[in-house]
């Protein structure tokens, strides 16, 4: 199947309300052109480097989401054009973020990521660390971002229920800081192999990359 009908395929089974962010990371122009042409207007990208170098190329409408584990010393290379920042996991890089969007007149728009896998690779706070975030003076103080959400990755398991606690424990997180961070409406979990699962759990934000660009081997 085509990019285009696999796009197709995968937008036809979205309730209306989530969003779609197709991962283009190591794909080339042509393949995010294909998507493109398809309508498809949001990708994700993990490394800051290539993604800048797209959104040179690549048309401006483009909504692009950094959406791998991001460091403090990269953020001023997509500070100018970023849409969203999906792994925030510590104060100091918000503050960097800020201080970044502060030089382009911007703000941008960022989710917290969260722990919640039972493995130790992946990046994210726990509950306490978030608490201790968002009521800090710091982060108040901060006029040059905005936290609309979180986001989280479930352990790589073939064990479903598994999978399943984890986007619903993710999702009560979510609920809850909605009671001090009001208009937070993103809430970015599920990828390729489980976000069906994630969408039935409140995922109003699904990364997809292999079930739309095919496995990854582009020479």
């Amino acid at each position: 199947m085509s990019i285009q009908d696999n796009l197709k395929a995968i937008k036809t089974e979205l309730p209306e309300g989530v969003t779609l962010v197709a991962v283009s990371k190591t794909k080339p122009n042509e393949a995010i052109m294909e998507a493109y042409e398809a309508g498809q207007r949001v990708f994700g990208e993990n490394k800051v480097q290539e993604m800048t170098q797209k959104w040179e190329t690549l048309p401006k409408d483009i909504e692009w989401h950094m959406i791998g584990h991001l460091q403090r010393n990269k953020v001023k290379y997509m500070a100018e054009f970023v849409s969203l920042v999906h792994g925030v996991d510590s104060l100091r890089l918000l503050q960097e973020i800020n201080k970044q969007a502060q030089k382009h007149n911007r703000v941008i728009p960022c989710l917290l990521q969260m722990h919640i896998a039972e493995e130790d690779t992946k990046f994210g706070l726990d509950e306490s660390e978030l608490q201790e975030l968002v009521q800090s003076e710091t982060f108040k103080a901060m006029e040059n971002i905005k936290v609309v959400g979180l986001m989280g990755m479930a352990t790589y398991t073939s064990d479903k229920t598994q999978v399943r606690k984890e986007f619903a424990h993710l999702k009560v997180i979510f609920d809850s800081l909605k009671q001090e961070l009001s208009d937070i409406s993103v809430l970015s979990m599920g990828m390729s192999g489980d976000y069906t699962l994630a969408i039935e759990e409140g995922s109003t934000m699904v990364r997809i990359g292999s079930s739309i660009f095919g496995s990854r081997n582009y020479s």
